[in-house]
C-alpha cells in the first residue's frame, strides 16, 4: 500500500478496489485479526428489523399540524427577531417547526446512505478478515439504518430534501478517497460521532415516541461502529510519524471547521425560509448577529452536543494536539472533555436499548450482559 495511505497495523492494511486478486491470495486466508471479534460477536444482541412492528412501528400516528416534533429552542431561526415576529401564528410557527426538523432528518438519511456505501467500499479494499467482516457487518447495519429512515421520514413528510451542500461534499470525499485513513477518520470518528450526538440529542428532545424510539435503536448499532474507529486510533496514532500526524490532525480540523460553520447554518436552508415568505439574506444577517462564537461556545457546554461529541471523540482519539488545541478551545473545554473520560453521551441510551433488544431477542434465553465495549 502506498505512504499516502498511512497503514500503520496490519489489520488496516488495504488493497486498489479493483484489486480483487489480493483476496485470493492463500496466505490471506490463514491471517485473521480478533481485533474485531467482540463487536462481531456482539451483532446479535443488537439485532433489529426495522420492517418488523415488534421492533418499530411507524404506523403510529403523530399530530404533525398541531404539534412540534421538537422543543422551538432547537430551531436557531427562530431566536431571531425577524423569523419569530413573521411566524407568530401557533400553527404556522409549528409547521416551520416540523419542516426545519425535516431538514435534519433528510440530512441524517442521506447520512446513513453515505455510511452504508463507505462500509461497503471497506470490504472491497481491507484485506484482513477480521476487519473486512466487520465492515460487512456494518454494511449490513447500515443498510437497515437507511430503511428505517427513510419510512420514518415517509410517515411524517412524505419525502425527504435534497441533501445540502456541506455534508455531500464530506460523504462523496471520504466515500471516494483512496486512503483508508480518511474513510476511518471520516465516517467511523467525524461523522459517526456527530451522528451520536444528534442521535442523543434527538432522544432526549424529540416529542414524537417513534422518532425517540428509532434514534435509540440507531444508537444501538452506531455505538458499535464508533469503537471500530477508536480501535483503528489505538492502533494507529501512536505510530504515526510527526509528518503523518499533521497530515491527519489538518485534515480532521478541516472537516470540523466545514461541518462547524455550514452544516445547520441558515445559508443552508434559503428553500425553507422562502417557503414560509421569509426573506433568506435578512435571516442570514441576523442569525450571524446572534450566532457569535461565545454563542458556539456555549452552547457546546451541553453534553449532547453535535459538535462537542465529535471534539470530544478527536481529542480521546489523540488526534488534536498542541498544534490544533487554540482551534478546538474556542468552543470547547478541552480539559473538561478531559476529565470526563472515555464513555461517550450515548452510550447510556445505547445499553438500554440493548437491553430492549434482548428482551424481544433472546426472550426464551437466560438474560445477557449488556456491553459496548471494544478491545
Amino acid at each position: 500500500m502506498s505512504d499516502k495511505n498511512i497503514t500503520k497495523d496490519a489489520m488496516y492494511d488495504a488493497v486498489a478496489p479493483d484489486d480483487f486478486e489480493s483476496m485470493l491470495e492463500l496466505d490471506r486466508y490463514g491471517n485473521r485479526s480478533t481485533a474485531f471479534d467482540k463487536i462481531i460477536s456482539a451483532t446479535h444482541d443488537h439485532f433489529w428489523d426495522p420492517l418488523d412492528k415488534d421492533y418499530i412501528d411507524f404506523d403510529e400516528p403523530f399530530d404533525m399540524e398541531n404539534q412540534a416534533i421538537v422543543p422551538e429552542d432547537m430551531v436557531v431561526a427562530l431566536s431571531t427577531d425577524y423569523v419569530s415576529n413573521h411566524l407568530s401564528d401557533p400553527k404556522t410557527r409549528i409547521a416551520f417547526i416540523n419542516e426545519s426538523t425535516l431538514r435534519s432528518f433528510s440530512s441524517i438519511l442521506h447520512g446513513e446512505q453515505g455510511a452504508l456505501n463507505l462500509s461497503a467500499s471497506l470490504c472491497h479494499v481491507l484485506k484482513d478478515q477480521g476487519a473486512q467482516e466487520y465492515a460487512a457487518n456494518q454494511t449490513r447495519e447500515e443498510a437497515r439504518h437507511v430503511t428505517a429512515f427513510a419510512k420514518y421520514v415517509k410517515a411524517r413528510w412524505g419525502k425527504p430534501v435534497e441533501c445540502g451542500p456541506t455534508l455531500k461534499a464530506l460523504l462523496v470525499e471520504i466515500i471516494g478517497a483512496p486512503e483508508v485513513y480518511k474513510k476511518i477518520i471520516g465516517m467511523q470518528m467525524l461523522v459517526e460521532g456527530l451522528a451520536m450526538g444528534a442521535f442523543a440529542t434527538f432522544y432526549n428532545k424529540l416529542n414524537d415516541p417513534v422518532g425517540k424510539k428509532l434514534m435509540q435503536l440507531v444508537m444501538t448499532d452506531e455505538a458499535f461502529h464508533h469503537k471500530f474507529g477508536k480501535i483503528w486510533a489505538d492502533r494507529t496514532i501512536p505510530k504515526l510519524s510527526a509528518e503523518e500526524h499533521a497530515i491527519i490532525e489538518d485534515w480532521a480540523a478541516h472537516c470540523f471547521q466545514a461541518v462547524l460553520f455550514n452544516l445547520v447554518g441558515p445559508n443552508q436552508q434559503r428553500d425553507l425560509y422562502e417557503k414560509f415568505g421569509l426573506d433568506p439574506d435578512k435571516v442570514i444577517a441576523e442569525f450571524a448577529q446572534i450566532m457569535t462564537d461565545e454563542v458556539r461556545r456555549e452552547s457546546m457546554k451541553e453534553q449532547t452536543n453535535i459538535f462537542r461529541v465529535l471534539v470530544k471523540t478527536l481529542l480521546n482519539a489523540g488526534i488534536i494536539t498542541d498544534r490544533t488545541k487554540a482551534f478546538y478551545g474556542m468552543y470547547v473545554d478541552l480539559e473538561e472533555l478531559k476529565m470526563e473520560g472515555d464513555r461517550m453521551v450515548g452510550d447510556d441510551i445505547a445499553e438500554d436499548g440493548i437491553r430492549y433488544l434482548q428482551a424481544i431477542n433472546f426472550k426464551d434465553r437466560e438474560h445477557k450482559p449488556v456491553s459496548i465495549a471494544a478491545e
